[in-house]
């Protein structure tokens, strides 16, 4: 089958032909992948950022957002059947540690990592597990929802833990509304009243937001005071929740001057590095969230939403051959919503 290996970091990956993926044990299941989201994880990949924390051993096959359909399934798979509509947790989870049992998946203490550590689904196939497929309803395409395993997902648990604090009459501010900003607009829309500011330097990425029912839109520009201004005035002093997309680039300076006194900061986003005097942390008593992809329930719970209309991901599409393009096109700012590879 042809695959996406990344070989060396720094490096463009290669398009390989590799061998099919066999089922070797009981719970195994095997994809005939539809679409795969590319994310900017991928870039950090590629930059080698993941290298110290994953340590995978290259070659191997790119891809952690993937959608598609039941190709072949172990002798005690029985949640789903050959041919059915899947989307894959990006994590592939042990179902046996104290996490797993909690429900707290996304930490699973023997997880693999598809895309990141083992062979991810940049390809005609995928091997997984029977814990990591999400049966769907048929008439989604995997084309239209595959980024959601994880540029979804990420977006989604983030906004659902903001919950508590997000009541009538407060305000959230979103950093960033490209492929993941633009479905937690929409997650905080399906499950807030919140007001809903965005900022983005992309005046196509506003538009986007506008067009999802973000009730306010801030150009980000050199001038970050201006930015601190306009939003403290639009939030009457400060936003209750930042939910920062991008955090690098200077952003994740920007995100704890937005929010008001008792304020939430969410990193979901990363590259940069959080600067905050620890005086003013507890003087304002601010709190800074990290968050890591989704648990399985979200993903569930979010595809529920997908299929109902409230969620929709907006994408550009390339054939798996043109996967340097969608690279190129992501890292240089050309992509508006979520780039996806159909093999």
């Amino acid at each position: 089958m042809k695959a996406v290996r990344i070989h060396k970091y720094h490096e463009m990956p290669h398009l390989d032909d590799v061998p099919e993926p066999v089922i070797t044990g009981p719970w195994d299941v095997i994809v005939k992948v539809g679409a795969a989201g590319l994310c900017r994880t991928d870039l950090h990949i590629i930059e080698g950022q993941w290298d110290p924390i994953q340590n995978p051993t290259l070659p191997y096959i790119l891809g952690h957002e993937n959608a598609g359909w039941v190709h072949a399934v172990g002798s005690a798979v029985s949640n789903v059947e050959v041919g059915d509509t899947v989307i894959m947790h990006p994590l592939v989870t042990c179902g046996l540690c104290p996490e797993c049992r909690r429900g707290n998946d996304s930490h699973c203490s023997h997880s693999s990592f598809p895309g990141l550590n083992a062979e991810g689904g940049m390809a005609e196939y995928m091997l997984t597990n029977a814990r990591a497929v999400v049966k769907l309803d048929p008439k989604l395409q995997p084309r239209d929802i595959a980024a959601l395993a994880d540029a979804g997902l990420t977006a989604y648990h983030a906004v659902r833990k903001t919950i508590p604090a997000l009541h009538p009459g407060t305000h959230a501010v979103v950093m960033g509304a490209g492929g993941l900003g633009h479905i937690g607009i929409q997650s905080l829309l399906a499950l807030t009243p919140a007001q809903i500011t965005v900022i983005d330097k992309s005046e196509a990425a506003l538009e986007l937001a506008s067009s999802l029912g973000a009730h306010h839109t801030v150009l980000a520009t050199d001038d970050t005071e201006a930015i601190i201004k306009q939003v403290h005035e639009i939030t009457g002093g400060g936003a209750h929740v930042v939910l920062d997309f991008i955090a690098e680039m200077g952003m994740e300076l920007l995100g704890p001057n937005l929010i008001r006194n008792q304020g939430d900061y969410y990193v979901i986003g990363y590259g940069g590095m959080v600067k905050i005097e620890t005086l003013s942390i507890i003087s304002r008593e601010i709190n800074v969230i990290g968050n890591l992809v989704g648990t399985y329930d979200d993903l569930v719970q979010l595809m529920t939403l997908t299929a109902e209309g409230k969620i929709s991901l907006h994408t550009s599409v390339y054939e798996l051959g043109a996967y340097a393009d969608a690279i190129n096109d992501l890292d240089n700012g050309r992509l508006v919503g979520r780039g996806i590879l159909v093999p």
